[in-house]
Protein backbone atom coordinates (compact mmCIF):
# COMPACT_ATOMS: atom_id res chain seq x y z
CA UNK A 1 0.00 0.00 0.00
CA UNK A 2 1.32 3.53 -0.75
CA UNK A 3 1.61 5.78 1.93
CA UNK A 4 2.09 9.69 1.84
CA UNK A 5 4.54 11.27 4.15
CA UNK A 6 3.90 15.06 4.75
CA UNK A 7 6.58 16.70 6.21
CA UNK A 8 6.18 19.81 8.56
CA UNK A 9 8.82 21.75 10.18
CA UNK A 10 9.06 25.00 11.76
CA UNK A 11 8.91 27.68 9.36
CA UNK A 12 10.86 30.41 11.42
CA UNK A 13 13.45 27.62 12.93
CA UNK A 14 17.14 29.23 12.57
CA UNK A 15 20.04 26.98 11.43
CA UNK A 16 23.80 27.60 11.09
CA UNK A 17 25.10 26.26 7.86
CA UNK A 18 26.72 23.48 9.25
CA UNK A 19 23.01 22.21 10.56
CA UNK A 20 21.53 22.80 7.44
CA UNK A 21 24.57 20.98 5.51
CA UNK A 22 23.73 18.02 8.26
CA UNK A 23 19.97 18.36 7.63
CA UNK A 24 20.85 18.16 3.29
CA UNK A 25 23.01 14.88 4.52
CA UNK A 26 20.56 13.01 6.30
CA UNK A 27 17.66 13.93 3.97
CA UNK A 28 20.15 12.46 1.25
CA UNK A 29 20.78 8.88 2.98
CA UNK A 30 17.44 8.36 4.00
CA UNK A 31 16.36 9.03 -0.02
CA UNK A 32 18.83 6.72 -1.02
CA UNK A 33 17.77 3.98 1.76
CA UNK A 34 14.39 4.16 0.47
CA UNK A 35 15.20 4.28 -2.69
CA UNK A 36 17.77 1.08 -2.68
CA UNK A 37 15.13 -1.22 -0.63
CA UNK A 38 12.67 -0.25 -3.82
CA UNK A 39 9.87 1.81 -1.43
CA UNK A 40 10.28 5.09 -3.03
CA UNK A 41 7.50 6.29 -5.48
CA UNK A 42 8.05 9.82 -5.19
CA UNK A 43 9.14 12.85 -2.71
CA UNK A 44 10.20 16.39 -3.00
CA UNK A 45 10.71 19.27 -1.22
CA UNK A 46 8.61 22.21 -1.27
CA UNK A 47 9.18 26.34 -2.01
CA UNK A 48 8.69 28.31 0.58
CA UNK A 49 5.30 28.80 2.23
CA UNK A 50 5.74 32.79 1.32
CA UNK A 51 5.33 31.04 -1.99
CA UNK A 52 2.08 29.94 -1.55
CA UNK A 53 -1.29 30.32 -2.94
CA UNK A 54 -4.26 29.84 -1.72
CA UNK A 55 -7.78 29.17 -4.21
CA UNK A 56 -11.14 28.86 -2.66
CA UNK A 57 -14.47 29.14 -4.96
CA UNK A 58 -17.00 31.19 -3.59
CA UNK A 59 -20.10 31.80 -5.37
CA UNK A 60 -18.55 30.07 -8.23
CA UNK A 61 -16.22 32.63 -8.80
CA UNK A 62 -12.18 31.58 -7.52
CA UNK A 63 -10.72 33.78 -5.05
CA UNK A 64 -7.18 33.42 -4.38
CA UNK A 65 -4.87 34.58 -1.16
CA UNK A 66 -0.96 34.90 -1.00
CA UNK A 67 -0.11 32.71 1.57
CA UNK A 68 -0.98 29.67 3.34
CA UNK A 69 -4.52 28.81 4.38
CA UNK A 70 -4.12 29.47 7.86
CA UNK A 71 -1.08 31.02 9.85
CA UNK A 72 0.85 28.20 12.01
CA UNK A 73 4.07 27.88 13.34
CA UNK A 74 5.14 23.96 11.61
CA UNK A 75 4.52 24.05 7.68
CA UNK A 76 4.31 21.51 5.01
CA UNK A 77 7.77 21.40 3.58
CA UNK A 78 7.59 18.29 1.55
CA UNK A 79 6.58 14.77 0.94
CA UNK A 80 7.57 11.20 0.23
CA UNK A 81 5.35 8.68 -1.08
CA UNK A 82 6.27 5.50 -0.31
CA UNK A 83 5.03 1.77 -0.81
CA UNK A 84 5.15 0.24 2.01
CA UNK A 85 3.76 -3.75 3.56
CA UNK A 86 1.43 -1.74 6.14
CA UNK A 87 0.95 1.20 8.43
CA UNK A 88 3.55 -0.52 11.07
CA UNK A 89 6.30 -0.04 8.33
CA UNK A 90 5.05 3.04 7.26
CA UNK A 91 5.27 4.71 10.87
CA UNK A 92 8.67 2.40 10.90
CA UNK A 93 10.19 4.95 7.86
CA UNK A 94 8.72 8.38 9.02
CA UNK A 95 10.59 7.86 11.98
CA UNK A 96 13.35 8.05 9.58
CA UNK A 97 12.57 11.07 7.92
CA UNK A 98 15.33 13.82 9.51
CA UNK A 99 12.43 16.09 10.24
CA UNK A 100 10.73 14.14 12.17
CA UNK A 101 13.66 14.80 14.76
CA UNK A 102 12.39 18.80 15.02
CA UNK A 103 8.99 18.58 13.44
CA UNK A 104 6.55 16.20 12.38
CA UNK A 105 5.63 13.67 9.96
CA UNK A 106 1.87 12.95 8.88
CA UNK A 107 1.49 9.36 7.17
CA UNK A 108 -2.07 8.86 5.52
CA UNK A 109 -2.65 5.74 3.47
CA UNK A 110 -3.28 6.90 -0.27
CA UNK A 111 -6.46 6.07 -1.78
CA UNK A 112 -7.27 3.77 -4.00
CA UNK A 113 -9.63 5.26 -7.07
CA UNK A 114 -10.88 2.38 -9.50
Amino acid sequence: MQYIMLIYGDNNAKMSEQEQGDLMKDYFAFTNEVKTKELFVAGEPLEAVTTATTVRVRDGKALTTDGPFAETKETLGGFYILDCENLDQAIEYAAKIPTAKHGSIEVRPIMKIG
